[in-house]
């Protein structure tokens, strides 16, 4: 709901605000006090196309700001806060305030404003549909497009339609996801073949050589010890001869030691600290019997055959490095290519089976996708009669007698996700003329009257927030006028409804009425929007009707029609 809209340097109006709140709310003014402009600011917070010419002359930009009240975890805010806005508190928990604003300057930049953060124009045209409903004399946003007129239709429809619907969509979903797998497994299945004949090659290779975790690494460093076999005994012996020469006349490390070692005895009679030096050396040489005893082991583990098994792991090295080049690039993919490798064959080698199976599933599908859709036309079908009766018979009441609503369904040859229904609402101006496409067979005022009585019908399983009518009156008077009034005051019943109009008849209706007033040289002043009560109503009441808002005879008119719909407004009531 708007609570409030205040306007700054926008055409002829100079600063204004709006209050606007729940109910009806008229709003009239002398012509050319800018009625209109008004539903142009709404139309700029709305996301509408900005157009600079409308910039108040000698100003630099207009700006326009709206205040809605909106539930704080609907979809609005959900979209606000993503825009990165958020909504003001108001001290309820459920519902917050949304701002938007808008600017344009005069050369023609915009930019606009969303809950506290700036945001692309998009933004604004998104929260559009799910805040207001705009219908004016050259533009009915609502119900433009047949998707938007089949969806208007189902909700009228009530929950058999729904519940039918979610059945069809259910099944509809399956019955294409069966086909989409269906169509890509035959389309593939020459690829798909291939694959798995070259995959039932790689395991079966890969299975032959049996390759394990680390075995490259294990065998390069045999393969590295065996190339270097002598170098390695040479190095060895050496090493062992110099630790402990058994073979040999020459001294070694173990006799140096000794021979220290019974030296620093004898003379460690004399000192003690020669004593433990002589120890020292004694551990020292136990230390290098060790380590020559590990020389002559590791000097006996080196097989004399060597040359044989260096062939050999060269050998299983080789075959290791080619799997690598083809199933790689390291052995450890190599190896998980095998682990995988049955799942994805098997499921290769399944694939006719799924096709016969599928092919099953589908055609099973289809034959419940085409009963689903039947009874969702049906639905449609017997909904559309009744939606078409209702709003005729509105269209009488509101000088239209002549005129007709024709909801009309018929079947495509393909299936969506809406079922194969193409649904059309249709006016057939009078009784001799081809239904035609809403906004083909009307004028602006008769298209106006026609959304009304359409929304008149949809508000009770369709409900909007907020209905805008520019001039829905226009072109009529008298008694059919009174009706006009009458029915926005029903529809404002279960939503904000804000009506620009000429005719006293429809703003008697009103639960708030503002002016827009006019200065003596043309233009709009500061304080050019008011909202009126009481005798001031009545004057402006008495304006709409006779031209003088001074008239004896034109305000006992004035406060006569208010009663008049204050009375009718209340015998509808209980009509709902």
């Amino acid at each position: 709901m708007i609570e409030e809209i205040s306007i700054r340097d926008l055409g002829v109006i100079e600063r204004a605000t709006l209050p606007l709140g729940p109910g009806f709310t008229a709003l009239t003014g002398e012509t050319g006090a800018g009625k209109t402009m008004v539903v142009t600011a709404l139309g700029l917070l709305l996301g509408q196309r900005a157009d600079s010419a409308v910039v108040r002359a000698g100003s630099p930009q207009l700006w326009v700001e709206g205040r809605w009240r909106v539930p704080a975890g609907g979809d609005v805010a959900e979209r606000v806060r993503d825009a990165g806005g958020d909504l003001d508190d108001v001290g309820d928990a459920s519902a917050g305030e949304l701002v938007l604003s808008r600017s344009v300057a005069a050369e023609g930049r915009s930019r606009a404003i969303v809950g506290g953060r700036g945001a692309p124009v998009s933004v604004l045209t998104e929260l559009a549909e799910q805040l207001v409903v705009v219908h004016g004399q050259s533009d009915q946003i609502r119900l433009k497009s047949a998707s938007a007129q089949r969806d208007a239709l189902d909700r009228f429809a009530g929950q058999r339609l729904s519940e039918a619907l979610d059945a069809y969509r259910a099944a509809y979903r399956r019955w294409n996801a069966n086909r989409e797998e269906l169509a890509e497994l035959v389309d593939e299945r020459d690829r798909r073949a291939r694959e798995a004949d070259d995959l039932r090659a790689a395991l079966s290779e890969i299975e032959a050589i049996a390759p394990e975790p680390g075995e490259d690494e294990t065998l390069g460093e045999q393969a590295e010890r065996l190339t270097n076999l002598e170098s390695l005994r040479l190095g060895a012996s050496a090493a062992r001869e110099s630790l402990s020469a058994e073979d040999s006349e020459g001294p070694d490390v173990r006799g140096l030691l000794e021979t220290a070692r019974r030296e620093l005895e004898r003379a460690g009679a004399h000192d003690s600290a020669l004593q433990e030096l002589a120890d020292s050396l004694s551990e020292l040489g136990f230390q290098v019997d060790d380590a020559a005893a590990q020389l002559s082991t590791y000097l006996a583990a080196l097989d004399s055959d060597g040359a044989h098994d260096l062939e050999v792991i060269q050998e299983r090295r080789a075959e290791l490095s080619g799997l690598v080049r083809k199933y790689g690039p390291t052995l450890d993919e190599v190896i998980e290519r095998a682990a995988t490798g049955g799942e994805r064959l098997a499921e290769l080698e399944g694939d006719e089976e799924r096709i016969e199976q599928l092919t099953t599933l589908v055609e099973d599908d289809a034959r419940e996708v085409e009963r689903l859709a039947a009874s969702v036309s049906a639905l449609r079908k017997a909904a559309a009669d009744v939606l078409a009766t209702e709003v005729t018979e509105e269209l009488a009441a509101l000088a239209m007698a002549d005129a007709a609503v024709v909801v009309d369904v018929q079947q495509r040859d393909d299936y969506s996700l809406s079922g194969r229904d193409a649904v059309s609402i249709l006016l057939r101006p009078h009784g001799g003329a081809d239904p035609r496409p809403l906004g083909k067979g009307a004028s602006g005022g008769e298209l106006s009257r026609v959304m009304l009585a359409i929304e008149v019908v949809l508000a009770g399983s369709d409900p909007v927030p907020t209905f805008v009518f520019d001039e829905i009156d226009a072109g009529v008077g008298g008694a059919s006028a009174i009706e006009i009034g009458r029915r926005l005051a029903r529809l404002a019943e279960s939503a904000q409804v804000i009506v620009v109009t000429h005719l006293a008849q429809v703003a008697a209706f009103a639960t708030n009425h503002l002016t827009v007033v006019k200065a003596g040289d043309g233009s709009v002043t500061a304080s050019s929007v008011q909202k009126l009560d009481g005798d001031d109503r009545v004057s402006e009441m008495a304006r709409l009707l006779s031209g003088l808002p001074d008239s004896e005879s034109g305000l006992a008119h004035a406060r006569e029609l208010i009663e008049v719909a204050r009375e009718r407004a209340e015998a509808s009531a209980p009509q709902r």
